[in-house]
């Protein structure tokens, strides 16, 4: 059962002594909780960046393991990583991933697909494997998202090699963009480029971790890691390049000094926010629930060095207007947040926590 923990709001929303919220421990005892998807209002998909996928009930806290899972390449940071329910779930039953796969002695960032029956994953079906190879295991992005003209989403980054942002011959520090069946649309920015990859959506990115498509706006956005400072939250428009490693607001880790040639320079874009120091973001939300209607249009992304729920509120001209970081005080790295169909949001964090965020007033 859900264990409810009516938290001091005072302490875990200073800014605002009138905070309406409280947040329940719904599940604990996960393996770095990496990416949620709700079946239904009482089944969530967690992967677990370990290389297994679980279906927990928000009811009763059981959880049984999903088979059919392919070979994962566990290492340093990358593992399963992303699940997203396809747009036409209801009717295809598509589950999307993103993975570490084995390759060459290394692994790359893959989306894939496959359906859900009797506990079991089946039509496995890789639909990009990315070419994102490195000798390391860093940076493999990745998050999922779909617009609403039949695209997927999904970021990957740098690998840990800073040269492959800037070039477009690598799926490595990019955003890229497929059709829902994983074949490439013809709109495309590059795709009568001969000097870069037909699926790149966007380029020049250090490691985005974070990535939400706004239905209601038609905005993509993403957040990513800078190296020491320099995180940034990204609006991503088409074919344009976001500047790593050539511009950052982060310095190097050897010393105090700027990455690449500083903060701008013509033809690469800037970020909507950038935090300095890192919050180290590892995950992105476009809240448009009913809830926490103040709320509405916010984006939410999990921080793990700095161990809060990051929220950000933005106008309508896409402009970052105001910032607030929720539950500092519980000092968890905070990997993933979504929400459910009622507004609620939940957030996991790396030791193994599963949180749900409602307001006070319908709480039981």
């Amino acid at each position: 059962m859900s264990i409810l923990l009516i938290l001091n709001c005072a302490v875990l929303q200073a800014n605002d002594k009138s905070a309406n919220y409280q947040l329940e421990l719904v599940h604990s005892g996960l393996t770095v909780p990496w990416g949620m998807a709700l079946i239904d209002e009482s089944k969530m998909l967690i992967t677990q960046r370990s290389g297994s996928l679980l279906q927990l009930d928000l009811k009763t806290g059981l959880t049984t393991e999903i088979g059919g899972l392919p070979k994962i390449a566990t290492i340093g940071q990358g593992g399963l990583l992303d699940i997203k329910l396809s747009p036409d779930f209801d009717k295809s039953g598509w589950l999307y991933f993103t993975y570490a796969k084995p390759v060459k002695n290394s692994a790359a960032t893959t989306l894939a697909r496959a359906k859900l029956i009797n506990n079991r994953l089946s039509e496995w079906k890789d639909l990009l494997i990315t070419k994102s190879v490195s000798t390391g295991g860093r940076h493999f992005g990745s998050r999922i998202a779909f617009d609403y003209d039949g695209h997927v989403f999904f970021s990957i980054g740098d690998r840990g090699d800073r040269d492959n942002g800037q070039n477009k011959m690598t799926h490595a520090a990019t955003i890229v963009r497929l059709n829902l069946d994983g074949s490439i649309p013809k709109d495309n920015p590059f795709v009568d480029d001969d000097n870069a990859l037909d699926e790149i959506w966007s380029f020049g990115h250090r490691n985005p971790q974070g990535l939400a498509f706004d239905k209601k706006t038609g905005r993509l956005w993403a957040i990513e890691h800078g190296p020491r400072g320099g995180d940034e939250i990204n609006l991503i428009i088409k074919g344009k390049n976001y500047g790593w490693p050539v511009i950052s607001y982060g310095k190097e880790y050897w010393g105090p000094f700027d990455v690449g040639e500083g903060t701008h320079k013509e033809g690469m874009e800037q970020p909507v926010k950038y935090y300095v120091p890192s919050i180290a973001p590892g995950s992105l939300l476009v809240y448009n629930g009913k809830a926490f209607p103040d709320w509405q249009g916010n984006l939410f992304a999990g921080a793990l060095v700095l161990t809060h729920l990051n929220r950000v509120e933005i106008d309508n001209n896409g402009k970052a207007v105001g910032e607030e970081r929720l539950f500092e005080s519980l000092g968890k790295r905070v990997r993933n947040v979504i929400a459910d169909s009622n507004g609620y949001i939940y957030f996991s964090t790396d030791s193994g926590d599963l949180y749900r965020l409602m307001p006070k007033a319908l709480s039981n």
